[in-house]
């Protein structure tokens, strides 16, 4: 059965300038069908049950709220910033960027604000993480010196640069030059250089393959970077543990937060588009 939220859920207003937003369900008993609104910050998380609470605004106005030291994971998927990047090629897939990427807020700013924007979401991320806990994040390859550096600022410990292997890439200029089907994924520790790693004794590798994400995936609606549920799953059951409070800031169309649900993890995710949070919301409600 298709299920949606309850449109005037019970609003629960809070003046402290920074929560542990579980903390804060479970110590007034908040189940399901809830707002948490911060006075002070201007920012609003709604739930989807009492272990997932989103918000809908810039991520780093809604990082500013989170408690210090309250999340064990955060795996999320940053704007790439290569709008600019597509504009100065003469190549077809410029209007395809335009298309795909023009709800995205940080695709098209200059290198410089987007490396000042970066610096916020790392320095906030440093903030949240409990010591010990794993930041890991998908990045184009030609961006990913600049964010080890920004990270290395705020005692993020560089842990390896992986490979996504899509199996099935679009085959787009196939006569002319390489298919694009890898993208990167980078690995931190925060304030340590070891944190949770449920490998069982098996070997993890760095270069993890698996088809784009499926049409059964999509059945809700599109998202123009959404990942599949595999490789997201991969990285939760590996980086976390039951219980442990898994953050996607730029949530996009909810992947982690379905993955985090059925894995029993608790969530908190936060999207700029209006449009893609909706979509986050009935992905999360019926998959």
């Amino acid at each position: 059965m298709y299920k949606e939220l309850i449109e005037n859920p019970t609003a629960h207003c809070v003046s402290e300038p920074q929560l542990d937003l579980f903390s804060y369900t479970e110590e007034n008993n908040l189940k399901e069908d809830f707002k948490i609104i911060s006075t002070k910050n201007n920012v609003e998380f709604e739930s989807l049950g009492k272990n997932t609470l989103i918000g809908n605004g810039n991520c780093v106005d809604y990082l500013k709220f989170i408690e210090s030291s309250s999340v064990d994971l955060i795996l999320t998927d940053p704007p790439y910033n290569l709008g600019n990047f597509m504009h100065n090629r003469n190549t077809n897939l410029v209007k395809m960027r335009e298309n795909q990427f023009a709800y995205a807020g940080w695709d098209n700013l200059s290198q410089e604000d987007w490396e000042k924007e970066m610096d916020i979401f790392f320095r906030e991320s440093s903030r949240v993480l409990k010591k010990s806990g794993t930041l890991l994040l998908f990045m184009s390859l030609i961006k990913i010196e600049t964010i080890i550096k920004l990270a290395s600022k705020y005692k993020f410990y560089y842990k390896t640069t992986g490979i996504w292997h899509k199996t099935n890439p679009m085959p787009r200029n196939m006569n002319i030059h390489f298919v694009n089907s890898t993208e990167a994924w980078v690995y931190f520790v925060y304030n340590d250089t070891s944190g949770t790693f449920n490998n069982n004794g098996k070997m993890e590798h760095d270069f993890i393959e698996t088809s784009l994400t499926t049409s059964k995936e999509k059945r809700f609606g599109k998202h123009p970077t959404q990942k599949p549920t595999k490789i997201i799953s991969h990285f939760i059951k590996l980086l976390s543990n039951k219980n442990d409070v898994v953050l996607d800031p730029f949530m996009g169309s909810g992947t982690t937060g379905v993955c985090s649900r059925k894995m029993n993890r608790k969530f908190i995710g936060i999207d700029l588009d209006e449009k893609y949070y909706e979509l986050s919301k009935i992905r999360m409600l019926n998959e």
